[in-house]
């Protein structure tokens, strides 16, 4: 490079092949120091870092810092520029780079510089993990049961920047077309913006989510959206989601309905479940149930406000890390302001950006040094060894400098840590959480969707999964014996003779043996079961589903699969029940 930024002499840069990156021992990796009170952070955190890379690979690795300049720095080296174009491409051809908090520089029509830096290097997916580390201050009763990934799409939505100001001839245009031509009808006057939702856009940022939950053993990616309401921008996100996941993705993932419908509620192995819920909804869920979220994949506005609601469940966003990423260049970055009342007096918490050169690390497979800083960073907030934004909420705790908590960290990576016996316990308790929840889905199926905050839609969302089928010579009181047993009201009678699969309920047997004084004994269940089943496709609408029962003159009707087999039972008391708590469905 020419100009003020050098690249070290010791350091290889990293590659990108086949959208897989080619880390070398001795990766330069950029930085920037940011303003405020990002050069006491950056140097707290570059010292831990640094510390981590040497304890877990005894030397055989090291980085090569690169110093890279935005914002007040940058300007004070480029007349007046915050973003000068030497570091654009300084940031495209190392791939890789982290920075401290910026500060947009005063004066009308500037867009902020971590949106610029988004959009003219095209960082289209903003990634922010979300997790509580034992002894952080949390509003929440367990907010160890936060554990999630937010994946927000970072160049579309209201962001775009599309917006014409009430009063300007542009609004004037825009009002007139979109009420005289579109038959829009608004208020007089009104600010005007525009919100592009595009297929490609969505489809990138889902792909990468997706990769990232497969990579990294998640259970889920969750779409949120508002299509209820915005049905051809964040309704066809979601739609989309759904699209890119089938059709890339076939082999490693499911959806919610499938797993079910098809799986009773068992997760397979190595399967991704790919669901949605209602961006309101979903804000409710990180409060009442987080632990049912892995990762999280949603459109610009509702990522902004999420990942800092979410980040506020386990400490703030003064501990939240993030960073920004294309196919190919990823710069991960503090999430917080700069602080400036605080700079240069070694006071502040470095976490947010700590924790974002963690996320660096573990993009670089240098996952053996990441958990180093993870397991003693939770040594050192255990002991209550904290900063003073924690120490004024911890009883008894010891407030220390930026540098001394950087300081104590270090102690902790170069001592006794066991990271096996972190990484086991970790495991232990995700695998505990995931299997009672598998068992919740598997005995109550409707309770479970709703506790979940899932919206049924189809006859798959709402059926009883896995229905009892009988050779049509059973008798009518083996029959009752088994229902009885399991507590089901119906069972489904395999094809005899005549070819037809048939469906036998606790009324048919009132109806065409009691009432006939006949022993149940002595007849079989082929004799008495309703031929044909009348059937309905799993994918059926709910809407739907009741036309046809009411049309019928049934209660109940199967479900099937793709080959026409019987996977499930829907009743007019599930849908009823369905209807009664969320309201007739879209």
């Amino acid at each position: 490079m020419t100009g003020h930024i050098k690249y070290p002499t010791n350091g290889e840069k990293i590659t990108a092949k086949d959208g897989k990156l080619q880390v070398p021992d001795n990766p330069i990796l950029g930085y920037v120091e940011g303003d405020g009170i990002g050069p006491d952070i950056t140097r707290a955190s570059m010292r831990i870092w640094d510390a981590a890379v040497e304890k877990a690979y005894g030397g055989k690795r090291k980085v090569a810092w690169c110093e890279l300049f935005m914002g007040e720095k940058a300007a004070g080296l480029y007349d007046g520029n915050y973003f000068p174009e030497e570091t654009k491409a300084a940031l495209k051809d190392l791939l890789v780079s982290i920075k401290g908090p910026l500060t947009t520089p005063v004066g009308g029509g500037f867009r902020s510089l971590n949106v610029s830096l988004r959009q003219d290097l095209d960082l289209y997916a903003c990634v922010r993990p979300v997790r509580h580390y034992a002894g952080v201050p949390s509003p929440l009763k367990k907010p160890e049961d936060v554990d999630v990934v937010i994946f927000r799409e970072n160049t579309e939505d209201v962001y775009a920047g599309i917006e014409y100001q009430s009063g300007s001839a542009e609004n004037k245009k825009l009002a007139a077309f979109l009420k005289n031509e579109m038959g829009a009808n608004f208020f007089d006057d009104a600010g005007l913006g525009v919100k592009p939702i595009s297929e490609f856009g969505s489809k990138r940022l889902v792909r990468k989510a997706i990769q990232y939950a497969i990579d990294n053993n998640r259970e889920s990616v969750t779409l949120v959206h508002k299509g209820n309401i915005m049905k051809f921008t964040e309704g066809a996100f979601r739609t989309w989601g759904y699209e890119l996941a089938r059709e890339e993705f076939p082999e490693q993932t499911i959806t919610e309905e499938e797993l079910y419908s098809t799986y009773g509620g068992k997760r397979p192995e190595g399967k991704v479940v790919i669901k949605d819920r209602i961006a309101d909804i979903i804000f409710q869920m990180m409060l009442l149930r987080p632990n049912e979220f892995d990762v999280l994949a949603t459109m610009n506005l509702n990522g902004d406000y999420l990942s800092d609601a979410v980040a506020a469940e386990v400490g703030g966003v003064g501990i939240a890390p993030g960073a920004n990423m294309s196919d190919n260049v990823a710069v991960f970055e503090a999430t917080h302001g700069t602080a400036p009342k605080y700079a240069n007096q070694d006071k502040v918490n470095p976490g947010s950006l700590l924790f974002s050169g963690v996320m660096m690390l573990e993009h670089l497979g240098w996952q053996e040094a990441a958990d180093l800083i993870t397991a003693a960073y939770q040594e050192v907030v255990t002991s209550k060894i904290v900063t003073y934004d924690f120490a004024r909420q911890i009883e008894g705790a010891s407030e220390v400098k930026t540098s001394q908590f950087a300081d104590a960290i270090i102690a902790q990576i170069n001592g006794g840590l066991d990271i096996e016996e972190f990484r086991e316990e970790r495991e232990k308790a995700i695998e505990k959480d995931r299997k009672v929840r598998e068992l919740r889905r598997v005995s109550s199926p409707l309770e479970e969707m709703i506790a979940s905050g899932r919206i049924p839609h189809t006859v798959g969302d709402l059926m009883n999964p896995s229905p009892i089928s009988l050779p049509p010579e059973t008798t009518v009181e083996d029959a009752m014996h088994l229902m009885r047993e399991k507590g089901i009201s119906s069972v489904i009678t395999r094809p005899g003779e005549d070819g037809q699969w048939g469906i036998m309920t606790q009324r048919d047997v009132i109806s065409r043996i009691v009432s006939k004084a006949r022993a149940p004994a002595s007849v079989k269940v082929g004799e008495v079961a309703s031929k044909p089943l009348v059937t309905v496709p799993v994918d059926m609408t709910l809407n739907d589903c009741a036309e046809k029962m009411s049309s019928s003159n049934i209660r109940r009707c199967a479900v099937t699969d793709k080959d026409q087999e019987p996977i499930g039972i829907i009743s007019d008391t599930d849908i009823f029940a369905s209807v009664e708590q969320f309201g007739l469905p879209e």
